[in-house]
């Protein structure tokens, strides 16, 4: 059976690095649970790092981060759903908004439950995702203030997701004048500002974030050691925190070029081979993962030798060529992700999730 490994003791080594650098620059920032999907085991070791703020754009990893530990502050990161607002005052202590109506709502459950509620107003700042546009803001900051059983703590916004748009500089400065305005103009003191996330840290270590950005909100950084913003990884974090492991189920040496007539596969491709292959073979394994599980273009083999044929629901097909290694049924390859393929094999439920923390672990597998 393929599954999916968690190094507790690379991830806290990650999460060190970053804690103490954001704490070098006076910013407190919340962990992006995301790519844990709500696994509760992997959520447990996350928790026991020492962070007391988490964010997820899922209510359930939420509700599964308030089992462990109900004192965990927890943040909703998108703009809530009509259906979930009951659910985002339960368990999201601070949630990230940008329509007056939705927050009318969650006033209106807020009051019902008891609590007051804590938001973060998003401002749109070229990204075109979630925000508010900023000729309609202060009007907007105004409405929402004189709402009941909500409570304004922070601005911010979100960048290079959707199109890619870089941070830099000019844009933050923006962001850091609106808390400015508001302050002013309300006699109000907005404590969060929140514009950072992995693809700022770059800007931080340049010296680039103006003094107003205080608030980052981290995931791909932390899990993966990327350096987002120059498509690079930083040093001194660890990349490979996740990897994947699947079985070969058979292996046989084949022709490279399939007999008969070509049509489509499954997923609508048609195939072209070149007239060289004809009449050569190579050694072909099958393994135990498929496009059910994950998006090929997501994954690598950490045998560079091993190369991708092609895939089905429920196999992949992989190239060994001559089989340098000796490969043989029941063996595992190994593999390393990128951020959308540790998410979408998290979200597999055919994929078991197995935490190691030593070397000798790594060995067992």
């Amino acid at each position: 059976m393929a599954f999916i490994t968690l190094d507790t003791k690379k991830l806290k080594s990650n999460f060190d690095y970053l804690n103490g650098f954001f704490k070098e620059h006076n910013i407190d920032w919340s962990v992006v649970t995301k790519i844990l999907c709500g696994n509760r085991d992997y959520l447990a070791e996350l928790l026991k790092m020492g962070i007391s703020q988490y964010s997820d754009s899922r209510i359930s990893n939420l509700r599964v981060i308030k089992s462990i530990d109900k004192n965990a502050q927890t943040i909703y990161i998108k703009p809530p759903a009509k259906g979930v607002i009951k659910d985002v005052i339960k368990y999201a202590d601070i949630s990230m908004n940008t329509d007056f109506r939705t927050i009318e709502m969650l006033s209106k459950e807020a009051k019902k439950q008891g609590v007051t509620h804590k938001i973060i107003i998003m401002i749109d700042l070229g990204e075109l995702r979630e925000g508010v546009m900023r000729d309609d803001f202060i009007d907007f900051y105004s409405r929402v203030f004189r709402m009941e059983n909500i409570e304004i703590i922070g601005l911010g916004t979100n960048l290079s997701c959707l199109y890619g748009i870089l941070p830099n500089n000019d844009k933050l400065i923006q962001l850091s004048l609106y808390k400015q305005l508001v302050e002013a103009k309300f006699n109000v003191s907005i404590p969060f500002i929140s514009g950072g996330s992995s693809v700022t840290i770059a800007l931080v270590q340049q010296g680039l974030i103006p003094k107003g950005i205080n608030h980052f909100r981290v995931g791909e950084t932390l899990f993966m050691g990327t350096d987002v913003y120059n498509n690079n990884r930083f040093e001194h974090m660890e990349n490979d925190i996740f990897k994947l492991y699947a079985e070969i189920i058979e292996l046989y040496e084949k022709p490279v070029v399939p007999t008969g007539e070509l049509g489509t596969n499954l997923e609508g491709d048609t195939f072209n081979f070149e007239e060289s292959d004809y009449g050569k073979t190579t050694v072909r394994a099958i393994i135990d993962i498929g496009l059910l599980d994950i998006d090929m273009k997501h994954l690598d083999p950490t045998d560079t030798d091993i190369k991708y044929a092609g895939a089905t629901s429920d196999m992949v097909v992989l190239d060994l060529g001559e089989n340098p290694k000796n490969y043989k049924v029941g063996d595992k390859i190994e593999f390393t992700m990128d951020y959308m393929g540790i998410v979408r094999i998290m979200n597999s439920k055919y994929i078991e999730k197995r935490i190691i923390n030593t070397p000798d672990a790594v060995a067992a597998i």
